[in-house]
């Protein structure tokens, strides 16, 4: 695709959220058989655009996620290309049970996307953040799994997203003025990690927009004399064990950083990749502890939970220092 500075500068500027959906806004204009269904979110999921250009597309289910899944999965089954969104809480937790029969068990190909995943949410508190998501759609079968880096990246998924033919769920985190991992056009594949930065001592394994920091914190490490490589795992299922040999061979120390629970998300999958390896470096977990904690400012608590560039790099400095590596 086609990319300037002012594309992605807009990009940034809109976030995963607004670029996913003003660019499915253009896409529906060459999509004849497009479906998008919200439950009860249209314009704070960021889709008064499409809901005004392509009103005979557009279908607000009103607050009945379980219902908009199951309709979702009708409307796919007669041929059409189904979106379905809400908020990631709501639509991965309240629907869990529709999109494990309709879509895990039944394969309709609906495009899941869970916005304002994470704690981005911030002021609404821990009704509305989602730090299990991953955990819950990795868990069934047959569901694949995205979460961009970028909002770049965003688009990237949806482009893919509209001739998938399986059963996904996409993750989309941060908010507005996203910083942007991505400064021109790449190969974007469901399926293949991309490899951000070369290094030698720890690879750090990182998704969503909490990539950004990662890097960032690579770029500290470098100044301390630890080689920090940093991969992208945008699918977290399937996993893309290639990379993942890779770096169990090179490196000493292997770090998950994700805006979710160390408990089943993507440091999960890394671990139990790794458990039946013969000879792996050992992992560190860079996540949300298993725990409910208090809502406030999105970067607040980005920082309190340890994934600002500082506080990465620093966990992972300490484990050079104090772990034996």
């Amino acid at each position: 695709m086609s990319i300037d500075r002012r594309t992605l500068r807009n990009y940034s500027m809109l976030g995963e959220r607004g670029a996913f959906f003003i660019e499915l806004t253009e896409r529906a204009k060459d999509i004849e058989d497009l479906a998008l269904l919200t439950a009860d979110l249209g314009v704070l999921s960021g889709l008064s655009r499409f809901m005004r250009d392509h009103p005979d597309k557009f279908y607000n289910v009103g607050i009945a996620e379980q219902n908009m899944i199951g309709i979702a999965a009708g409307m796919a089954k007669v041929g059409l290309n189904v979106f379905a969104t809400t908020y990631a809480n709501f639509i991965t937790m309240r629907a869990c049970e529709q999109i494990r029969m309709s879509l895990g068990y039944m394969k309709f190909p609906v495009k899941v996307v869970g916005s304002g995943a994470g704690l981005i949410m911030s002021m609404s508190g821990n009704s509305h953040y989602s730090f299990e998501d991953i955990a819950i759609m990795r868990a069934i079968p047959n569901i694949t799994v995205v979460a961009p880096a970028d909002a770049f990246e965003a688009v990237k998924v949806l482009d893919a997203a509209v001739n998938f033919d399986k059963p996904m769920y996409i993750r989309l985190t941060g908010g507005v003025n996203c910083p942007m991992v991505y400064k021109e056009d790449y190969d974007f594949q469901i399926g293949k990690a991309v490899e951000l930065r070369a290094g030698s001592d720890v690879a750090i394994f990182s998704t969503g927009t909490v990539t950004a920091n990662a890097i960032k914190a690579a770029a500290l490490l470098e100044t301390q004399g630890i080689s920090a490589a940093v991969i992208n795992v945008h699918t977290l299922k399937p996993l893309d064990t290639d990379v993942l040999d890779k770096y169990f061979a090179t490196t000493k120390l292997i770090v998950s950083v994700e805006e979710h629970s160390t408990i089943g998300g993507l440091g999960g999958a890394i671990a139990e990749y790794k458990a039946d390896k013969k000879s792996a470096p050992p992992q560190m977990f860079i996540g949300l502890p298993d725990m409910y904690g208090k809502a406030a400012e999105y970067n607040f608590l980005l920082d309190r939970y340890g994934l600002t560039a500082e506080k990465i790099c620093n966990r992972i400095q300490q484990q050079f220092q104090t772990g034996g590596i």
